[in-house]
């Protein structure tokens, strides 16, 4: 197998775990995905990312905090959510959701279903491990987008070792619980979470793939 297909092979079979087996992920594994998310790039090689990572009952602690907090609070982002979603994104996030909801056996209309399958966001899906993303407050947007990539290369090494994982912008929307419980100091921006370990890939949540815009969507070419 050739380098880029080795590539397409990761970006191809990775997808959003929502359903994880409770089985630990042995550290030498964990310390493994991180060295290679490590190589990302970033703007000037600032790497503006800090990575906490929960295991055992780290992680049990933070679940049930996460859920008892997100129950009673409403969302508060260190980094404002899209104020909505229009036209192709408005419909590629709709397809996304009704493929879930399909999966699990949720009708149109059930809101009080789809708010169930929400809401294990805060129960992070099951998983035995959540690594929490943040960027440095003063480099704002170029932080961000550095971090996201960090966030892209994570998701990508992740696979390699045969781990399902997802990243939730759903936990950053209670950012005061995580600084808090993490004691995350105010010159940090939380970006989001990643639930990881090891997938149930029998579970319905696991069993549909989403697809992706074709060249002639998003590519512009200046030839001339």
């Amino acid at each position: 197998m050739t380098s880029d297909e080795a590539l397409e092979d990761l970006l191809a079979t990775r997808w959003s775990c929502r359903a994880y087996h409770d089985r630990q992920v042995p550290k030498p594994v964990i310390e493994r995905l991180l060295k290679l998310a490590q190589r990302t790039p970033s703007w000037c090689n600032t790497q503006p990312w800090q990575v906490i990572v929960t295991s055992g009952a780290g992680t049990e602690r933070f679940r049930e905090a996460m859920a008892d907090w997100a129950r009673d609070h409403p969302a508060e982002f260190d980094f404002a959510p899209p104020a909505e979603y229009r036209g192709v994104y408005r419909d590629r996030r709709r397809a996304s959701g009704w493929q879930l909801y399909e999966a699990v056996g949720i009708e149109r209309g059930d809101r009080e279903a789809s708010a169930r399958q929400a809401f294990e966001n805060f129960r992070f899906f099951g998983a035995p491990h959540v690594a929490i993303v943040t960027t440095d407050a003063v480099h704002d947007l170029y932080g961000a987008v550095d971090s996201g990539l960090y966030v892209g290369t994570f998701l990508l090494a992740a696979r390699s070792l045969g781990l399902g994982a997802i990243p939730q912008a759903a936990l950053a929307g209670h950012a005061t619980l995580i600084r808090k419980h993490f004691d995350i100091p105010e010159d940090r921006k939380i970006l989001l979470g990643i639930s990881f370990g090891y997938a149930d890939e029998d579970h319905p949540t696991n069993s549909y793939r989403t697809a992706r815009a074709g060249l002639d969507e998003v590519v512009t070419w200046a030839d001339e």
